[in-house]
């Protein structure tokens, strides 16, 4: 296992489940569906719909829940920092704890630990259609939902082509950089000893190399595209053409009753 741990955003798990068999765009729909139902909710039974609905959709997947868990590694930091800014800032409730100036309101903590949750339900969720669909696919299905725009002179395909580039570059520029971490390790930097500020110094020398390393990559990139004839999407056709399945349909439908019902747990 690498010093940095696995992400799992950008990677595909090749399988042959329910969800991997979904049309693309019947993923990015019922994705954006559910995340907006993360964020409207805001009792516990919502909570509780939203978190059975997203790890059904896991256990559908077949996606080994250990692959999730270190997926939800490198956002550990994010997470932390996202609870201790609640609990130092948001003062309602009963105060739980004093400490000279700072206090430790009830609100702060269930508030911070509510975001907290909403975090990690929308990572696993969007980690899933990364994890179950190839960079290619998606970029088919992005291209088409945003296809209609065109008539606006909206750039659908440059944009599609721009997410899968960059999904497909997240985990290289993570191993890139966990590669620059140990050369450095290995020549005495103090990453994980000294004073703070000789940590934030010796970040430095890992930051350079990997904008560098992904600048490269970038044009060897546009080179390769340019080699291949690449001239964007006037004249381009698809190999395989996507066509929603009944399995699709019916995909929606759960979605769409999972969000009819969070709604009325949330209105009544």
């Amino acid at each position: 296992m690498s010093r940095l741990g696995m992400i799992s955003i950008g990677q595909y798990v090749p399988g042959q489940s329910l969800v991997h068999r979904l049309d693309p765009r019947t993923k990015l729909v019922a994705v954006f569906l559910v995340v907006v139902t993360i964020f409207a909710a805001s009792q516990g039974l919502s909570y509780a719909l939203a978190s059975v609905f997203v790890l059904g959709t896991v256990f559908l997947s077949r996606i080994p829940w250990t692959f999730i868990w270190r997926g939800l590694k490198p956002v550990w930091i994010i997470l932390a920092v996202t609870y201790i800014f609640h609990i130092w800032f948001t003062r309602e409730g009963e105060v739980l704890w004093t400490l000279g100036a700072l206090s430790v309101y009830e609100g702060g903590v269930i508030q911070g630990a509510v975001i907290t949750y909403r975090i990690v339900l929308l990572v696993i969720i969007a980690s899933l259609v990364t994890l179950t669909t190839p960079p290619l696919v998606l970029t088919n299905g992005l291209e088409r939902m945003l296809k209609p725009l065109a008539k606006w002179r909206f750039p659908a395909h440059e944009l599609a082509l721009m997410v899968a580039i960059a999904l497909r570059f997240i985990p290289v520029l993570w191993q890139e950089a966990d590669k620059i971490i140990k050369a450095q390790l290995s020549r005495g930097a103090p990453l994980a000893s000294g004073t703070l500020w000789e940590r934030v110094s010796a970040l430095i020398p890992i930051i350079i190399p990997l904008f560098l390393s992904a600048f490269k990559r970038a044009e060897d990139l546009a080179l390769a595209m340019e080699a291949r004839g690449y001239r964007g999407a006037e004249g381009r056709t698809q190999f395989r053409q996507l066509k929603m399945q009944p399995r699709d349909y019916a995909a929606l439908a759960v979605t769409g009753t999972y969000c009819l019902l969070l709604i009325m747990i949330e209105v009544v």
